[in-house]
């Protein structure tokens, strides 16, 4: 770094400093709520929902085979198999937009073509069945058909965009392999595919029953898994430690439990810094106390011109939504003057992207490829939101 520049980081850093709005309610209280944010997303998402999604990161880089993850989301695999294969498999994870974070970063590093990774990262959490049940039973039908419809296709869209836009570095990724650090040491194992994919599915299925949210009814079928679903939980535990205890020899649990870390500690700071000023700026979700008052969001998304729109979306992509809370915000907003479109934007932005999301991918993608994605969810999301504003207004 130059002297001139390091004088005008300085003088920077002291002029911030100087005017500083410390002594103003809403900038002590939004202190806090990065704070609470913070607090908030280490107690319900760190232990079951981060940690798991770590380990199933590092076993999906020590023991899926390059083959395996080339076969059906490698670039030259078949478009339609591959972004099918990477939108259903997000849909199955009722995750947020930073769980989802060490899943993608295990299949992309593993030699995942980046389309069919991408479509992976946005659909885990955009493509939530039970997202889209309760959004079409608190907000409607029509809007809760409409997310299902705009998110499948956007994870679509996306991967295919992506991967055209990046065709020759991403040619250029994969001629050179996988990334060394998701090498495999699993090549003498005795145990088969079928072996390898039931435990992955099994810690997959730890995930899924873990976070199993309370529905709203009190019959049907997610009422009634909801009601077993520690017991479940356990269950598979038993049977996923009885699989650790029987498949896998003591060197490759040391080389999976590395990989893991390897994922922890290059996510994890930079995910919880991200969380933390996010709750700066716009403090916890359904709360007015972040640096930015819900008013001004509120008056911004009326009506549906391409500015509310894109005022949705982009407000939506740099929020943190724990996963199903953005249907009870929205509602709120709704109640407060907020379009449809708007509000359809919100929901095909919000979930899938975060401020302390984009660092990470930044992490692994770039700044480019995430400039690339954020803006081309960001923009899909205001078209589509404008569209569907104009058809239902």
């Amino acid at each position: 770094m130059k002297e001139r520049t390091k004088l005008l980081v300085l003088l920077a850093a002291f002029v911030a400093a100087y005017f500083l709005p410390i002594e103003k309610p809403r900038t002590q209280t939004a202190f806090l709520e990065g704070l609470f944010l913070l607090k908030d997303y280490a107690r319900q998402h760190v232990i079951l929902c981060l940690v798991p999604a770590f380990f199933i990161a590092g076993a999906i880089g020590q023991f899926v085979s390059q083959g395996a993850v080339m076969r059906y989301l490698g670039a030259s695999a078949n478009r339609f198999v591959a972004y099918s294969v990477a939108s259903v498999s997000g849909s199955i994870l009722a995750v947020c937009s930073c769980t989802v974070l060490p899943l993608f970063a295990g299949i992309y590093r593993r030699g995942a073509g980046l389309g069919p990774a991408t479509a992976f990262l946005y659909s885990g959490p955009a493509i939530n069945v039970l997202a889209m049940i309760l959004t079409a039973r608190v907000l409607g039908v029509r809007i809760g058909l409409a997310r299902a419809i705009g998110a499948v296709g956007f994870a679509f869209v996306i991967g295919l965009l992506m991967a055209v836009i990046f065709r020759k570095e991403d040619a250029a990724r994969l001629a050179n392999g996988p990334d060394p650090f998701a090498q495999a040491a699993t090549d003498a194992s005795a145990r088969g595919p079928l072996q390898d994919a039931l435990f992955l599915a099994t810690m997959v299925a730890i995930l899924v029953f873990a976070n199993w949210g309370a529905p709203n009814a009190t019959v049907g079928l997610f009422a009634a898994v909801y009601r077993v679903h520690w017991p479940l939980t356990v269950a598979l535990l038993v049977v996923l430690g009885w699989m650790i205890v029987r498949w896998f020899r003591r060197d490759e649990l040391v080389d999976w439990v590395q990989a893991t870390w390897g994922f922890a500690k290059q996510i994890t700071p930079l995910l919880l810094a991200g969380i933390l000023v996010s709750g700066w700026l716009m403090g916890r979700p359904g709360t007015d106390a972040g640096l930015i008052p819900s008013s001004w969001v509120s008056a911004a998304v009326g009506g549906n011109s391409i500015a509310a729109n894109l005022f949705a979306s982009v407000v939506a992509a740099f929020m943190y939504f724990a996963t199903l809370t953005e249907v009870p915000i929205l509602q709120a907003l709704i109640g407060s003057g907020m379009g449809q479109g708007p509000a359809l934007a919100l929901l095909l932005a919000g979930p899938a992207l975060s401020l302390p999301s984009m660092l990470v991918i930044n992490s692994y993608l770039g700044p480019k490829k995430t400039v690339t994605y954020v803006g081309l969810v960001i923009v899909m999301a205001t078209l589509t939101g404008w569209v569907y504003g104009a058809i239902t207004g």
